[in-house]
């Protein structure tokens, strides 16, 4: 792949960089506190549309340029659009982005720096996973605008309890890092110096487990939280059958009996589809 993947003007809106079976996806707006126009979405949008089928990439990683992670839309491209038509195009494009992200088969970590804001606070709740640099702020701040954040909102909740998820709705106001990890919105927080190293590590483990059992949980989380208990566990056994019956299965619980190293993995293989889990 190459590392642009559309531009606009003579800078790249999107970069992304392979290496080791990790695909780093980096906004490249920062004189824009990289706020997500229409071609910035689309370019994010193109990325993933190809991962979906690409099995040599094990994790993704969202990254950014700049002084922020992401400060949410665009809200000069958002206040020129007209009429009803061409905002509900704009927050589609954005919700099929977002949805993609759980959709796609790699585990996805957001990597976070400067602040997260409506949008971008809605990025990093949708991802799967989520590491935050000291010092890192985030809010769901339309309110302040006489906007609710109707669509970060969706994400948001399904991250953070009830009550801390609208009061940062209500309210617009900040928390830091630390409390958004205690709210469950990231998973770790490190020094900013730290953020590199931290995000690498845990996509290297990640990217280190066998990619056909991480795809087939990954496809099993997002199906069956949705689900009722008896629904739920249906699709897990489906699935945990289906993957003990996969060689990579097979051979890593006979290894592990037989005291032997674990196997090289086989490639990323569906096992289960939402639309069809039999």
């Amino acid at each position: 792949m190459p590392d642009t993947s559309t531009t606009g003007g003579n800078e790249a809106l999107l970069l992304r960089d392979d290496r080791d079976g990790i695909a780093t996806l980096t906004l490249n707006r920062p004189d824009k506190f990289n706020a997500l126009s229409g071609d910035l979405m689309a370019a994010i949008q193109d990325q993933l549309d190809a991962l979906m089928d690409d099995r040599d990439t094990r994790v993704v990683v969202i990254a950014a340029n700049g002084r922020a992670f992401c400060a949410g839309h665009d809200l000069q491209e958002m206040k020129g659009l007209q009429g009803r038509d061409a905002l509900e195009g704009l927050f589609k494009q954005c919700s099929k982005m977002m949805t993609s992200l759980t959709r796609i088969p790699q585990p996805v970590i957001a990597k976070v720096h400067g602040v997260a804001t409506a949008a971008g606070c809605q990025m990093v709740a949708q991802c799967d996973l989520a590491v935050a640099a000291e010092g890192v702020r985030f809010a769901t701040s339309g309110i302040n605008l006489g906007l609710f954040c109707s669509t970060p909102m969706v994400a948001v909740t399904r991250n953070l309890p009830r009550k801390q998820a609208l009061e940062l709705l209500y309210t617009g106001e900040f928390i830091s890092a630390e409390t958004a990890r205690q709210y469950g919105l990231v998973n770790r927080v490190v020094t900013a110096e730290a953020l590199d190293a931290a995000v690498h590590d845990l996509a290297e483990t990640i990217a280190g487990k066998s990619p056909t059992a991480v795809q087939a949980g990954k496809a099993l989380f997002y199906k069956q939280i949705e689900e009722g208990l008896d629904a739920a566990y249906d699709l897990a056994t489906e699935t945990i059958v289906r993957n003990m019956l996969h060689d990579d299965a097979q051979h890593g619980v006979g290894a592990f009996l037989d005291k032997e190293p674990m196997p090289d993995w086989l490639p990323g293989e569906d096992l289960f589809d939402p639309k069809d889990p039999k």
